[in-house]
């Protein structure tokens, strides 16, 4: 296979995956601010949060009007909140959280003893650097 690019699972065609690109541009389109071409990332936290929610309606099949729902009932409680900074993505973490709650998937209890845990380690190396470069991938390591 000297040449061919080999693709990550669960894509085994480029077709595959234009598929996938494809579908999550059709789920994303519409929502509250979501302007493809102003849609960046600031933090990997951001890259995360955005993969989780299109993998959870993927894996468990919930319809993506009920994300959206929820993604603008947050907004629309940040509009009447004082002083806290906008950020788009805490809204679509928000979102998903409750779409998970409702779907019965997690509970807020272990949403927030999984925060206390994860706000109780050191951040890795690198952990809070947006990495925005593409990834080189040396063919004689392949």
């Amino acid at each position: 296979m000297t040449g061919s690019i080999v693709l990550p699972a669960p894509y085994t065609s480029s077709s595959d995956l234009a598929r996938a690109r494809h579908e999550v541009e059709e789920l994303v389109c519409g929502m509250p601010g979501a302007d493809p071409a102003q849609l960046g990332f600031e933090h990997p936290w951001e890259i995360r949060a955005f993969a989780m929610a299109v993998t959870a309606h993927n894996q468990l099949g919930f319809d993506w009007s009920r994300f959206q729902a929820a993604l603008i009932a947050s907004i629309q409680q940040w509009e009447g909140a004082d002083d806290t900074p906008w950020s788009y993505y805490q809204h679509w973490v928000a979102a998903l959280e409750a779409v998970l709650t409702d779907h019965g998937v997690l509970s807020g209890e272990a949403v927030d003893r999984q925060t206390r845990d994860v706000l109780a380690l050191p951040p890795n190396r690198n952990h809070h650097q947006a990495h925005t470069e593409p990834i080189a991938i040396d063919r004689a390591r392949a």
